[in-house]
């Protein structure tokens, strides 16, 4: 069986490349990147990889050629940073999108899966649980939510305009493995906050709004879904999360906080506002509207269609990626950890 992945350097196509290599060694596998990988470091090695951009002017013509011949094609390239600039952004997420979509019906690939994500759902309840009709709008205070919405809008296109072809939406919470902690950091913080106490202190008190209330998966067990749909030909969405939910109480108990006090969320958002605005640090308010807003999603649909059991708990992935910041945790091998 003949896969490429897109955006194969990143957090999650590295730990498809992982389970894909173990599950099946025979796999014909192919990598597209921006970047080129280590090559001799598993999992890069054994792979065929394509060096491009998807949002170049002729990455049609380039993905139609690395694709041909493909059984499927797994679409992960995601830009979340200069979240200063969504243009460029835009120009990756969106407009890079559509010249896959377009370069797998020039290919006529059968099945292509797509990773969208928990942040591409309308607004939705905290305190039960939403399957995957819940409406794909996004936040619209969240470019990478309101992008998230717009590559949802074109799969459904793209379904309708190319039936033959067999669709996979995979919708995930945070994705978190130790290897990514340096790139996580990188991407949300930057490097004028000090993060690595953040593995080794045990906080007194941990305050938090209320409203966050969101939803993680350990690369390995999203890994296991993506691998588990590539085998089955599974198509529609498909919801991934580790248990259990991430509340401001099992926030409290990762975080060894001994005690948990309510913060009103308009404090924290001007706060992320203004540093994210002064440069201090990367993540945008639009990710704290993301925690607060998006539905808490049921994965029985996974679990029944594609027998997917996580192995991993939701506190022990974060606990995992906090021991890794810690240790400024990297994949030594990948250029870029894009997701």
């Amino acid at each position: 069986m003949r896969i490429v992945i897109i955006g194969a350097t990143g957090n999650i196509g590295t730990a498809i490349l992982r389970r894909l290599s173990a599950g099946d060694p025979s796999a014909d596998l192919v990598g597209i990147s921006r970047h080129r990988p280590d090559q001799t470091a598993p999992p890069y090695r054994d792979v065929e990889w394509h060096q491009l951009d998807i949002s170049a002017t002729d990455a049609v013509q380039r993905l139609t050629e690395a694709i041909a011949g493909a059984d499927a094609v797994v679409h992960l390239a995601w830009l979340l940073q200069p979240n200063h600039r969504e243009q460029v952004l835009w120009a990756t997420n969106v407009t890079g999108t559509r010249n896959v979509l377009t370069a797998v019906a020039a290919a006529d690939v059968p099945h292509l899966v797509v990773a969208s994500s928990v942040g591409a759902y309308s607004r939705g309840p905290k305190h039960h649980r939403v399957d995957e009709s819940w409406p794909t709008g996004g936040v619209h205070t969240s470019h990478y939510a309101r992008q998230k919405a717009v590559v949802e809008r074109q799969l459904d296109a793209f379904e309708a305009a190319h039936p033959g072809v067999v669709v996979s939406r995979v919708r995930p919470g945070l994705v978190f493995q130790r290897s990514a902690a340096h790139e996580i950091v990188d991407l949300f913080i930057g490097p004028l906050v000090p993060t690595r106490w953040l593995g080794r202190v045990r906080l007194p008190i941990l305050t938090v709004p209320a409203q966050v209330i969101s939803q993680a998966v350990h690369a390995d067990d999203l890994a296991d879904a993506f691998a588990r749909i590539l085998e089955r030909r599974a198509g529609g969405a498909f919801n991934i999360a580790d248990e259990p939910v991430l509340d401001p109480a099992a926030l409290g108990r990762v975080l060894g906080a001994r005690v948990v006090l309510p913060i009103r969320r308009t404090i924290v958002r001007a706060l992320m506002w203004a540093t994210w605005k002064l440069r201090l640090q990367r993540a945008d308010p639009g990710w704290l509207d993301i925690a607060t807003n998006v539905p808490v999603m049921s994965t029985e649909r996974a679990r029944v269609l594609l027998g997917w059991e996580p192995q991993h708990t939701s506190t022990a992935a974060l606990r995992e990626l906090l021991d890794g910041i810690a240790d400024d945790a990297r994949a030594p091998a990948s250029p870029r950890l894009s997701r």
